[in-house]
Formats: C-alpha cells, sequence, structure tokens
C-alpha cells in the first residue's frame, strides 16, 4: 500500500486502516472510511507501539508495519479454536489455566470444557463487556491472552524461577512455539523496537528455546495500582496526575476495559510547577486560568500554544505558583454540585464541606472552591 494518508482523507483505504487499527487494538470506533481524531490518535499510539515516528501520517513505513503486524495478529488468532461446551484437549486446559489465573474458575486443569468452565467464560465475558454465550471465540480469547498476559507481566518483576532475573532493569524470557517478537512485546508492556534493540537482532524471526532479554519496568519510576470497584482509566488518571493514554501505553492495554483485581503501572507523581488539566466541553483559556488562578499567556507558553483554540479532551498543564488545596469555581447555568463533583473528580461532600453549604441548591454566578 503506497497511499498516503492523513487527517481528513476518506475512501476504502482508511476502511482498511480502520480494520488493521481495531485488530491491533489501537482503534475502537466504528469502520466509517473517514480519517478523523479517533483514527489518528490510534495511527500515533501505533506508530510509537512499532517504534515509528510519531506523525499520525500513514506513509509506506506505517503501512508496511500494519500489514505485518495485523498478519501476526490473524495467525495468534487463528492458533486458538473456537471452544465451547464438550471440547476437550489441550486449548481447553490453556483456557482453564488462564481463568484459573484470573480467578474466574476454581476446579481442575482436564482439559474437558465442562458446565464449570463454561460458567466461568460466562463470568469472563459478561465482567468485560463481552456477550456473556459461555463461547470462546477470537474476541474472547484476544481479551483473555491481554488480561493473562498483563498479570505475567506483573508476576514478572518478582520471578525467580525459570526466568532469572538480571539485574534491575531486564528479565529473561524463553521463546515457546507460536511466539513472535509482537505477541512478546505486547506481553510484557514493550515494543518490538526495543526487544530488538536490546537482544541485537536484525531480524523478527525467532526459534523455539530462544532466550530474549526483556526490559521490566523500574521500581523508581511506577507503583502499582489494584484495579477496584468503580474505577475507569479516567478517574486513575485524575487521581494520579496523568492521562489515560499515558496508563495505556505504559500498560500495554487496547481498550478501556478494566477488571476488578488488575495490576496497573501508574507514573509516580512528581513533584513539578504545574498539573495536568484534560479540556472539556464549554472550556476557554480565559475560565481555564481564571480557575487556577494564573494567566491566558502563562498557559499558552507552558504549552506552546500559537492560537487560543482548545480541542475537548486536550491536555493543558498549568501552572501553580505556590501549594494550593482547592481552585475557584463561578457557577454557571444547569451547573449541580455533581456535575462540578465529576467534573473535577471530587465528591458533593467534598465541596459541600470545603464551602460550608448546608444544601445542594446553587446560584448562577456563585463563586465555589473546589478541592485538587
Amino acid at each position: 500500500m503506497d497511499e498516503i494518508l492523513q487527517l481528513g482523507d476518506t475512501g476504502d483505504n482508511v476502511k482498511i486502516l480502520q480494520e488493521k487499527l481495531k485488530i491491533l487494538g489501537f482503534y475502537n470506533a466504528m469502520i466509517t472510511g473517514s480519517f478523523g481524531l479517533a483514527t489518528e490518535v490510534g495511527v500515533k499510539a501505533f506508530q510509537e507501539d512499532a517504534g515509528l515516528d510519531k506523525t499520525g501520517v500513514v506513509d509506506k513505513k506505517t503501512w508496511d508495519s500494519l500489514f505485518q503486524y495485523t498478519e501476526q495478529a490473524r495467525i495468534l488468532l487463528r492458533q486458538n479454536p473456537t471452544l465451547s461446551s464438550g471440547s476437550e484437549g489441550s486449548y481447553v486446559s490453556d483456557l482453564q489455566t488462564k481463568l484459573k489465573a484470573l480467578l474466574y474458575y476454581t476446579g481442575p486443569i482436564n482439559g474437558t470444557f465442562d458446565l464449570e468452565t463454561e460458567n466461568a467464560v460466562k463470568r469472563f465475558q459478561l465482567n468485560n463487556n463481552l456477550t456473556a454465550s459461555g463461547v470462546v471465540n477470537n474476541q474472547t480469547w484476544s481479551l483473555l491472552n491481554s488480561l493473562y498476559g498483563n498479570l505475567n507481566s506483573c508476576v514478572l518483576d518478582n520471578n525467580d524461577g525459570n526466568n532469572n532475573e538480571m539485574g534491575n532493569n531486564q528479565s529473561t524470557y524463553i521463546v515457546e512455539k507460536n511466539d513472535t517478537l509482537y505477541s512478546i512485546a505486547r506481553r510484557y508492556n514493550t515494543t518490538v523496537t526495543e526487544l530488538k534493540r536490546l537482544n541485537n537482532l536484525t531480524s523478527d524471526v525467532l526459534k523455539v528455546g530462544q532466550i530474549l532479554k526483556i526490559p521490566t519496568t523500574s521500581e523508581n519510576n511506577y507503583i502499582k495500582y489494584t484495579v477496584q470497584s468503580g474505577d475507569t482509566l479516567y478517574s486513575i488518571a485524575r487521581q494520579y496526575n496523568t492521562t489515560v493514554t499515558e496508563l495505556r501505553r505504559i500498560n500495554n492495554l487496547t481498550s478501556d476495559i478494566l477488571q476488578i483485581g488488575q495490576v496497573l503501572n501508574i507514573p509516580e507523581p512528581q513533584q513539578s510547577s504545574y498539573i495536568n488539566y484534560i479540556v472539556q466541553s464549554g472550556d476557554t483559556l480565559y475560565s481555564i486560568a481564571r480557575n487556577y488562578s494564573t494567566s491566558v499567556d502563562a498557559i499558552k507558553s507552558l504549552n506552546n500554544l500559537s492560537s487560543n483554540t482548545l480541542q475537548i479532551g486536550q491536555v493543558l498543564k498549568i501552572p501553580i505558583t505556590t501549594q494550593v488545596d482547592y481552585i475557584m469555581y463561578t457557577v454557571v447555568r444547569n451547573d449541580t454540585l455533581y456535575s462540578i463533583a465529576r467534573k473535577y473528580n471530587t465528591t458533593v461532600a467534598a465541596i459541600k464541606s470545603l464551602n460550608n453549604l448546608l444544601s445542594d441548591n446553587l446560584s448562577i454566578g456563585q463563586v465555589l472552591k473546589i478541592p485538587v
């Protein structure tokens, strides 16, 4: 494929692009054939993962990598057959092992797809927003392998069994049947480029039994967070002053779906002179500057902005000159304590306490202190 695609383009080749990004987990919207912002975000995420220049423009190198990785992904999917009640064999044993590790299955690993296995599959599907059919299709295999891989990557840091540790920054991995650099990179939250660099590889060809060095997470840079009921990537990002994009990147997530008990790597909060703010509907540089007691010029300077135009979802650095526990917010039409609390990732009770409010009634123009 030689056609260069970028934001604003339309046509069948854009559909092909979206389909390949969807297979690889970088695009979750509808296949429309229109190169919009969601497609551009997916392209940039894929380019970063594949070690390409993060331009958002689909050039020949990006096309070549997309075709290569989607073919590898299809091979992996074909190697996991559809399973249902009555199935038997090693694939059922693999299914039971992974469900057991993720705490959905408590029975024996016997290679028989019985009622207990079927119920475990249904619980897994239901908890991860899949159709609870009890049939293990490509979609169920893909998500199961992804969550199981994330679980293993957390265990890897403390594993001193077959994959012996080699210092603080890397471990080893023994290549197994059907492994590819892409599947290993996805499993251990790294990239194909990094694996090839660390192991001095000149091609993507692997041999069963080959020992690879795997970069591991430095405990000095990340903290571990266990997903709880009600958590979303957005709420966790706001809590730890980071972004959803960053959480997906360092945890190698292909969707925003989280599982209770799942362990995530979270960037350690750094002492800095700014905080991150995600632009929301109705925001302007002026309103944001007023809320955070700064100036429009200061925000533009810190973010290298050449205009006052903002996009919903855009992440801004907001300068903080002094240590503050709250910001000032002016109530506008249709505001409620609940909507304001949601907007600033706090609670109605916290806002009422800080402002000595006795009821939930608000007045347009009323100035509130919002905890940060």
